[in-house]
């Protein structure tokens, strides 16, 4: 299996390599970034995230590749493509995700790095249909997901206090290939 790499103007979505991840966990492993995410991970989950990351690009294909900024070369966190694994959520359906440092909030980046992977979902990995995950307070990241003109699916909405201890819920969106590639994302 070839590397992994694809450009937009401002990124590099590629995959991961051994020293790309002391500065992945550095920079994103923090109370601000992991909030909607199951708060700071410990060695044991960090070395699960991991594994769990590579064996997507083994077994599928895709993963959550390192999201690095051209300009200087930075790791601004993971953005891509993987299939749901989450207990009781839509399992195998083909999901996009993304976690960026604090310092890459609101410079368009999460929107330059999904929307290069929903093209590559559809184009490359043959995805029919395409899920985000989130939890009701991450407005930023339902957000986003709107404004590519995903779908709030209710249906597919599922139980896990992981993330959100509050609602215990995980919401989903969506979005097919025809949507997305009638829409102005």
């Amino acid at each position: 299996m070839a590397d992994f790499r694809h450009e937009t103007s401002r990124l590099i979505l590629r995959d991961w390599q051994d020293d790309d991840w002391p500065d992945f966990w550095q920079n994103t492993n923090t109370q601000a970034v992991m909030r909607w995410l199951g708060g700071v991970c410990n060695e044991e989950k960090r070395a699960g995230a991991r594994a769990r990351l590579e064996s997507y690009r083994t077994e599928f294909g895709h993963t959550f590749w390192v999201v690095e900024r051209k300009e200087d070369g930075a790791i601004l966190g993971f953005c891509g493509l993987k299939r749901c694994n989450q207990a009781g959520g839509p399992i195998g359906m083909m999901e996009v995700g993304w976690r960026l440092r604090e310092d890459a909030w609101g410079k368009g980046y999460a929107k330059e790095a999904a929307a290069a992977s929903l093209d590559l979902a559809f184009s490359e990995f043959a995805a029919e249909e395409v899920v985000a995950l989130t939890v009701e307070g991450n407005t930023p990241s339902w957000g986003l997901m709107t404004r590519f003109g995903m779908r709030r699916r209710k249906d597919l909405d599922f139980a896990n206090a992981e993330f959100d201890p509050e609602t215990g819920l995980i919401i989903v969106y969506s979005i097919d290939r025809d949507a997305w590639f009638s829409s102005d994302a």
